[in-house]
């Protein structure tokens, strides 16, 4: 089955909104709305590199991978940072989880990216059964400290 990816587009603001906020209720968090308001701004600012990549289920928007591409001090070139991806539950084990990723893999390719990393919530095995038929996990732990 192929499933439609496209980047996101101002006309998505309403769907990709539906999907935030499931993402966010999936983890248990809230955000204020300035702060969803200013993660759409840079999706749609052609100068930004936080992206969002939508994966589409009969013209309905059904999951999304942002993204941001940067330079590494670990190899000629940049890389690419999967921060957020969320699929709709409605749409879940349909494979769109695995195109996000095989997206983000092959515009890596195309614009020279050197490596794709994303993070996961250890007690998240549904998403670590998708990546880990991806990569074996590194052993890196995250730290996190709030300024």
């Amino acid at each position: 089955m192929s499933i439609p990816l496209r980047y996101a587009l101002d006309a998505d603001r309403k769907d990709w909104d539906r999907l935030w906020q499931g993402y966010l209720t999936f983890y248990h968090t809230s955000l204020t709305p300035a702060v969803t308001d200013h993660t759409w701004a840079r999706l749609m600012d052609p100068r930004s590199p936080v992206k969002a990549r939508l994966a589409l289920d009969e013209g309905k928007v059904v999951g999304f991978a942002i993204h941001l591409h940067h330079p590494s001090t670990w190899v000629i070139g940049e890389d690419c940072y999967l921060e957020d991806l969320f699929v709709a539950e409605e749409a879940r084990g349909r494979g769109i989880g695995r195109a996000l990723i095989e997206d983000l893999i092959a515009l890596g390719r195309a614009q020279g990216w050197q490596r794709l990393y994303w993070h996961a919530k250890e007690s998240n095995h549904g998403a670590r059964k998708l990546y880990d038929s991806f990569v074996e996990n590194d052993g890196h732990i995250r730290y996190r400290l709030g300024l």
